[in-house]
């Protein structure tokens, strides 16, 4: 595989015996493919797609998401917060990111779609305007998150702390707030 690859769909390949560290991809698209424990440290991925891949464990470190869409994956175990945060924008629908880290990551208007995100690590992060639709947060980690105008009015199985997080204008339900956060001036749909 090339350094630099540009506008090619990869389809059923399977990354683990290939050398993709130090690669960049443009406008590609990945389908069906196994990256699971691949060492993509220092490749750049610029307005990218995954669909049904598992990057599982897979080695992020310096790695540039920018502009990318992970669709249908498996993205357990990953230190979102070792790659590159320059341009960092991407979305996720109908993921698992389970036991995964962002921590002290620049997210903000990021999407999560239909995601279980079990034990994930958002301390430090900014998430603000962040949309958490239809996910599990079970176990997920805020720690002086930034929620502002976030929305978690979908959301379920979370625990946040007003008092170590801000929160200010993030939306959530009647069913998972519970009237414990009227005074913070959240929006209660």
């Amino acid at each position: 595989m090339g350094k630099f690859t540009e506008g090619k769909t990869f389809k059923n390949e399977n990354f683990s015996d290939m050398e993709a560290q130090g690669a960049e991809f443009e406008n590609c698209h990945f389908i069906n493919c196994n990256l699971a424990e691949v060492n993509l440290g220092s490749s750049m991925f610029m307005d990218c797609t995954f669909e049904n891949c598992d990057l599982g464990m897979a080695v992020i470190r310096n790695t540039a998401f920018q502009n990318v869409e992970f669709n249908n994956c498996k993205l357990i175990g990953l230190a979102f917060d070792e790659c590159n945060p320059f341009l960092l924008a991407m979305k996720f629908e109908n993921c698992n990111l389970g036991f995964s880290t962002f921590y002290k990551q620049k997210l903000k208007k990021t999407k999560f779609t239909g995601c279980k995100l079990e034990e994930v690590d958002f301390s430090e992060t900014d998430l603000t305007e962040a949309i958490f639709a239809d996910c599990d947060l079970i176990g997920a980690i805020f720690d002086n998150t930034n929620l502002e105008r976030a929305d978690l009015s979908t959301a379920y199985q979370f625990s946040i702390d007003p008092e170590k997080n801000e929160i200010y204008n993030a939306r959530f339900s009647h069913q998972n707030v519970i009237g414990l956060l009227q005074k913070y001036d959240i929006i209660v749909e």
